[in-house]
């Protein structure tokens, strides 16, 4: 009689994304500039299409971090081989990226663009990725080395069998690794897991130019045309880089934080309903919108918002072409020698909260993209769209749909 299949449970937890050590021997190995610029230009695709999957499925808000997705696959795609980690590398988005003979390359991409995200010691932009194993449980040992090389990894036996304990000591890793701003994420823990693989993110940003807090008035959110709710809405005056996407229908504006990131909003025009242009953005179209914003003086209306989104990409993954890896089939000899291993579970969890201050939360067509000088006022009082990009690489590290500010 065969014995029972052993767990691999994947846990992200994003409470906002990215940071890995920079060395120079990796500048020295990689173009610093075409291979960061294209491994964002490739996330940035996933990140639509993981982001439509989700969209299909609801018209409720939602928020996710792409890039910390994929980096924790990335991570994992060294544990496999064959056509588990040949659906890894097509369902990401990376198989174009692939050296031939160098399955470690994909992650030194990885290693190397979050050195770049986080050289500006100014940024708050932590992320951390933890190994737990079951004792007893042994793997390879060139897998310890490349993830704790490439990802920072901390590699930790524990006694998955006392359910209890294990939920303890991993919500308090969890819960440290945040400030905090996460607590109790795991409640329940399979008896059969194996191996846990835990990412965790935090990101605060000022904004550059903040909001008065005095100025802030409540004002009608328009949900659609029949449900409207009371927002806080705050008011800001100055200079700010905007854009009008004419044929798909909506207005573009960059509001920056301190120190080389920034928040992209898309609104769609009052006449445009937002699920059209949910089937239409893409990473040509979000590199578009970037790099034809133009200055201009104006009037910012935006509500505070803070929500928390929940999503099992274990359902999500095989409509991308991932799905070997939860199966029988899955091949991760390269994890360990021990037979019978899949994943069995994928959660990823992410909050963010924006006011007056900032943001604290726990990723190249060009037709028809003019400069929008025209009305003088940026009044986002009904559905929009946003992503928390680094201005330098223009790596997308967080999106999100908000539909009603109000639902948390």
């Amino acid at each position: 009689m065969a014995g029972p299949k052993m767990s691999l449970v994947l846990y992200f937890h994003l409470y906002l994304a990215c940071t890995y050590p920079y060395t120079r021997t990796l500048a020295q190995i990689l173009s610093p500039i075409a291979t960061i610029q294209d491994l964002s230009f490739k996330n940035t695709g996933f990140s639509m299409n993981l982001y439509r999957r989700i969209s299909s499925f609801h018209d409720r808000n939602i928020f996710l971090s792409p890039l910390s997705i994929s980096t924790a696959f990335a991570t994992l795609s060294l544990a496999t081989d064959g056509v588990t980690r040949d659906e890894i590398l097509k369902g990401f988005n990376l198989e174009e990226l692939e050296v031939a003979g160098q399955p470690e390359f994909i992650p030194k991409l990885f290693q190397y663009l979050h050195g770049n995200l986080t050289q500006n010691a100014s940024i708050q932009l932590d992320q951390s990725t933890a190994l737990f194993l079951s004792q007893g449980f042994e793997i390879e040992a060139k897998f310890s080395e490349e993830i704790k090389m490439y990802f920072s990894a901390d590699v930790m036996h524990v006694n998955l069998t006392d359910t209890e304990g294990s939920i303890d000591l991993i919500n308090q890793y969890i819960s440290k690794k945040t400030e905090n701003k996460v607590t109790k994420m795991l409640t329940s823990l399979d008896p059969l897991t194996q191996l846990m693989l835990i990412n965790t993110i935090f990101f605060e940003g000022e904004w550059n130019m903040p909001f008065n807090p005095n100025n802030t008035k409540y004002a009608p959110f328009y949900i659609d045309n029949y449900n409207v709710v009371q927002v806080p809405m705050m008011f800001l005056e100055d200079k700010f880089y905007t854009a009008e996407d004419i044929p798909l229908g909506a207005k573009v504006l960059k509001l920056p934080y301190k120190h080389g990131v920034a928040m992209l909003i898309v609104l769609p025009n009052k006449d445009m309903d937002y699920t059209l242009i949910d089937d239409e953005i893409s990473a040509e179209r979000f590199q578009s919108w970037v790099t034809n914003l133009r200055k201009t003086k104006l009037e910012v209306h935006m509500p505070k918002f803070k929500m928390e989104q929940s999503y099992s990409l274990h359902r999500l993954l095989p409509d991308m072409g991932v799905s070997t890896i939860f199966n029988t089939a899955a091949n991760l000899t390269r994890l360990s020698k021990n037979k019978g291993i899949k994943v069995t579970e994928v959660l990823h969890k992410a909050g963010i909260e924006v006011d007056e201050l900032g943001t604290t939360a726990a990723a190249a067509t060009t037709i028809g993209i003019t400069a929008y000088s025209m009305p003088m006022t940026f009044t986002i009082d009904r559905p929009f769209f946003f992503f928390i990009y680094h201005e330098d690489t223009n790596c997308l590290i967080f999106m999100g749909r908000v539909i009603d500010p109000t639902k948390h």
